[in-house]
C-alpha cells in the first residue's frame, strides 16, 4: 500500500531488517540505510501513522477479498517461480490446484472479427480440455476469450491493472461477477487503486506467470500483448502466436513475434501440442484421484486387485464400521475402489498412472 514499495524494494527490505514487521516499525534513517529513497520513506510514515490494519482486513472481508503473500500454501505454484513473484496478490473468487493447467489468451482491444473468432475458438478449446483460461479482462481479445471460457464451461482469471474492487472497463461488470463465480479477479495493486496506465504493463508478468504458455492473438507493433510475450519468454514459458494478414496493423505484432522464433498457432491443437496435454492430463487424473484426508489414505492402503470384504476392511483398519462404509462410498463415486459383489471391494488403478503411495503424495 505504500507508494513506491513493490517486489523489489520489499524483498530489500527484509534482507536488510530480516523481518517485515521491523521494516514497519523503522524509524526513517534506518529506512533510508535499507535503500529507499526520502519520498518513499516520507509516503510509508504518513500511511503508518494512519492506518488501521485491522479495519483494512475488515474491509476486505466485507469485500470478499482474500490476500494471498508468497509463503501462503493457496498462492499460486505458477508465480511463485517466476523472477520476483508479486509479495501480495489479492482475490475475489477462488483459485483452485487445478488452475496449474493455465494458459494466457491476450491481444488487442482494437480486434478485428478474425481475432476475435480465434479468441472465442481458443478460449472455447482450452475450457473443454480443462485448462484454465488467464487474461486482462480488457475490450476485444481478452473479454472475448474470458466469455468463451466460461461458455465452454471452464475456468477463467482476470489479473486487473488496478484494485479487485474496481472493475474496468466500466462495461465488464458482469462479466467481471462471472468470472468471480467461474475463477477469480487477481491483483498485486491494493483495493481502491484506480485503473493508470503505468499499471497495466506490471501486471502482465502475473498474466504470463500464472501460465504454462502464452498465446498472442492479434497485436500492434506497440500492444501491450506483446509485453506478454516477453516476460512469458523471460520466465521460460511457451509463446505461441496467431499469424494474420501481413498488412493488417493487428497483425503485425504476431507476425514478428513468429519472426523471432515464437510457435505459430495454425489451429487450436497446435497449445496442447506445446503442452504435452498427455502429461497434464495424466496429472490431472492423479491429483483428482488422491485421497482427500487420511482416513481414505488408510482405506485405500489396504485395498488391492484382490477382492477385500467390508468386515476384513473393518477390522483391519479400526475403524467403525459406519466410518468404513461411508468412505468407501466416497471412493466408490470417486472411482478409486469398486464393489465386486457381496461386499466385497478392490482397488481400481488406471494403467501408467500411480494415485497414491504410502506417503500419500
Amino acid at each position: 500500500m505504500v507508494k513506491g514499495i513493490g517486489a523489489v524494494r520489499l524483498r530489500a527490505l527484509l534482507d536488510f531488517f530480516g523481518d517485515l514487521q521491523i521494516a514497519w516499525n523503522a524509524p526513517a534513517d534506518a529506512l533510508m540505510n535499507a535503500g529507499l529513497s526520502q519520498k518513499i520513506v516520507e509516503n510509508l510514515i504518513r500511511l503508518r501513522s494512519s492506518l488501521d490494519l485491522g479495519k483494512v482486513m475488515e474491509r476486505l472481508d466485507k469485500l470478499g477479498i482474500t490476500v494471498l503473500t508468497r509463503v501462503d500454501q493457496e498462492y499460486p505454484r505458477r508465480l511463485k517461480e517466476i523472477d520476483q513473484p508479486p509479495p501480495i496478490i489479492y482475490v475475489r473468487g477462488e483459485i483452485l490446484p487445478e488452475d496449474d493447467f493455465a494458459v494466457a489468451v491476450v491481444g488487442t482491444r482494437r480486434a478485428t472479427v478474425y481475432g476475435r473468432q480465434i479468441a472465442e475458438e481458443v478460449g472455447l478449446f482450452l475450457a473443454q480440455n480443462g485448462i484454465t483460461v488467464v487474461s486482462g479482462m480488457a475490450r476485444g481479445v481478452d473479454g472475448v476469450a474470458h466469455e468463451a471460457a466460461m461458455e465452454g464451461g471452464g475456468r477463467t482469471f482476470a489479473v486487473l491493472g488496478c484494485g479487485v474492487d474496481r472493475i474496468y472497463p466500466a462495461e465488464h461488470q458482469r462479466m467481471a461477477e462471472r468470472i468471480i463465480e467461474r475463477g477469480a479477479l487477481i491483483s498485486d495493486y491494493a483495493p481502491g487503486t484506480p485503473p493508470d496506465a503505468i499499471n497495466f504493463p506490471p501486471r502482465n508478468r502475473i498474466i504470463s506467470g500464472l501460465s504454462l504458455a502464452s498465446v498472442i492473438i492479434e497485436a500492434g507493433e506497440t500492444s501491450g500483448a506483446l509485453i506478454t510475450a516477453t516476460f512469458a519468454a523471460e520466465q521460460g514459458r511457451d509463446v505461441l502466436a496467431v499469424p494474420g494478414n501481413i498488412h493488417a496493423p493487428q497483425s503485425k505484432g504476431t507476425n514478428r513475434l513468429i519472426q523471432q522464433g515464437a510457435c505459430a498457432l495454425l489451429r487450436v491443437e497446435d497449445i496442447l501440442d506445446a503442452l504435452k496435454l498427455d502429461r497434464v492430463q495424466s496429472h490431472q487424473r492423479a491429483r483428482t484421484a488422491l485421497p482427500a484426508d487420511a482416513v481414505e489414505a488408510s482405506i485405500i492402503n489396504l485395498m488391492s486387485a484382490e477382492p477385500l470384504h467390508i468386515d476384513d476392511i473393518q477390522a483391519q483398519s479400526g475403524l467403525s464400521i459406519d466410518k468404513v462404509s461411508a468412505t468407501l462410498t466416497m471412493l466408490e463415486l470417486k472411482g478409486m475402489v469398486r464393489q465386486v459383489g457381496a461386499m466385497n471391494y478392490v482397488a481400481v488403478r488406471e494403467s501408467g498412472v500411480i494415485y497414491w503411495t504410502d506417503e500419500h503424495t
